[in-house]
């Protein structure tokens, strides 16, 4: 297949938009509407919708697009391979995803000092919750994924990255503040947590089953979203939390925050690298990878 065709169509299908496609490929609008034509007219079948306000793909469209993605990333790691057998400067951009707990301080600092390394390398970071993450690097949408607890997928592999703990945390002067509180007291007072797919609260959840408790037997006041969201509202006052250490930090060192303990809580968990099942790793995922792996060392 012309892979020029198939970046137009990718791009078509991942803007949604003629226009924007052609300025994500740096050509012209009808370079990029005459490319996707000739590829439907070569597999005989309607790959866009384009009656709507937004492009969107048919149901072969979408078949061709996963499958367009694959052909694309070999193609790149090939052409990566070829230009220098892995010497030389490293170049091009590295795409990956972070789930909130490690993309709030550890993710963006190892990011900037090594683009500060590589220069001609961009980086690029998307943030969401983890299940998000690992279902955008399912459909290589994202080179790399990491994140915390998630359900395993056949789509993806998991590889140990570094250990982050999950903590109870508080305002300052809370009766929680510093102590280690039973499983009685924390039923008593107004929890915070975040939504459904966020690594954290799948971690809290098995930790509670592990002693017989479930979720819903707390005192679950709201329900606000990701990690940003819960650290706001427990700093205001509205309860507690069980969020990533890694997140707070700052606020813990500042004294805007503070830690406690649940006793026969023990909620370490493992930030896990994803890949999709199958893809080659560029060049520059691979440099990346060894590079933060030292500094977590």
């Amino acid at each position: 297949m012309d892979t020029r065709q198939l970046a137009a169509f990718v791009a078509v299908v991942e803007r949604r938009s003629f226009s924007q496609a052609a300025e994500r490929l740096g050509v012209t609008q009808p370079a990029v509407s005459l490319q996707v034509r000739a590829l439907e007219k070569r597999l005989g079948t309607q790959l866009l919708d384009r009656s709507g306000r937004r492009v969107e793909p048919t149901e072969a469209g979408m078949r061709l697009y996963r499958g367009a993605q694959r052909l694309l990333s070999l193609e790149e790691q090939l052409l990566d391979e070829i230009a220098g057998e892995g010497e030389g400067e490293l170049t091009g951009e590295l795409r990956l995803g972070a789930s909130t707990g490690p993309a709030a301080i550890v993710v963006p600092l190892l990011l900037c000092e090594f683009q500060r390394q590589h220069p001609p390398v961009r980086v690029a970071l998307t943030v969401s919750d983890t299940q998000s993450i690992v279902d955008q690097v399912a459909a290589r949408e994202l080179e790399l994924g990491i994140v915390g607890a998630a359900r395993r997928q056949r789509a993806v592999r998991f590889e140990p990255f570094f250990q982050d703990e999950v903590i109870l945390v508080c305002p300052p002067g809370h009766p929680f503040a510093g102590r280690t509180v039973t499983l009685d007291e924390l039923r008593e007072e107004s929890l915070i947590v975040m939504q459904e797919g966020a690594g954290v609260r799948q971690i809290v959840e098995d930790e509670l089953r592990e002693v017989g408790t479930r979720l819903r037997d707390l005192d679950v006041r709201l329900e606000l979203g990701l990690q940003e969201s819960v650290r706001s509202a427990v700093q205001a006052g509205y309860g507690v939390t069980f969020i990533s250490r890694s997140a707070v930090e700052p606020e813990l060192a500042a004294g805007t925050l503070t830690a406690a303990r649940v006793d026969g809580l023990e909620a370490t968990r493992e930030i896990s690298l994803v890949r999709a099942a199958g893809r080659a790793a560029t060049r520059v995922a691979d440099a990346f990878v060894e590079f933060a792996r030292n500094r977590l060392e």
